[in-house]
């Protein structure tokens, strides 16, 4: 009896295979591979040899090797969403640090380098000034200088308005 369990076993998965195979276009899903699971363990349970029953401590290890399988798949999902999440968050909070670092510039005196290949002359050009502006634009920080807005990847100085260049001296 029991080679007719494994004979029965064996065809639902050869059955499955085929299936699988012929709907190839279906992916199957840990609900898909459970409910397998446990229709295997139902048909095994069905068709034991009466005189030979399964052994109790077979049966809990197979439902212990279930309930470890359900728990990773749960896990698994989880962890799936909790990285998407951090992915989020770690986008955002780039995005508002380059908008912060945006802000901060306005009202501040900047250098800043414009490439040969933007430039008119075809070399190298510096422009300095104060920032009179902050703008977003193609998700990338702009500030005004004079008339014109710049890449904040081309500023090459920051200096404050209030500091002063000069140090002065004072006697007592």
């Amino acid at each position: 009896m029991a080679t007719a369990v494994n004979s029965e076993i064996t065809n639902m998965q050869n059955q499955t295979a085929y299936f699988n195979h012929a709907n190839s276009s279906t992916k199957t899903n840990s609900t898909d591979d459970s409910n397998m699971f446990l229709t295997l363990m139902l048909q095994q349970l069905q068709n034991q040899d009466p005189t030979q029953p399964t052994d109790n401590t077979e049966w809990l290890a197979q439902l212990a090797q279930y309930s470890s399988l359900e728990q990773m798949a749960q896990m698994n999902t989880n962890l799936s969403n909790c990285m998407g999440y951090l992915s989020n968050f770690y986008n955002d909070s780039a995005a508002n640090s380059e908008i912060t670092q945006t802000l901060a510039l306005v009202g501040k005196e900047v250098s800043i380098k414009i490439p040969a290949a933007d430039s008119e002359s075809g070399k190298d050009e510096y422009v300095s000034g104060s920032v009179s502006e902050a703008s977003f634009e193609d998700g990338t920080g702009k500030v005004k200088v004079g008339d014109k807005y710049y890449s904040i990847a081309n500023i090459v100085t920051v200096k404050d308005k209030t500091v002063s260049n000069e140090t002065t001296k004072t006697t007592i």
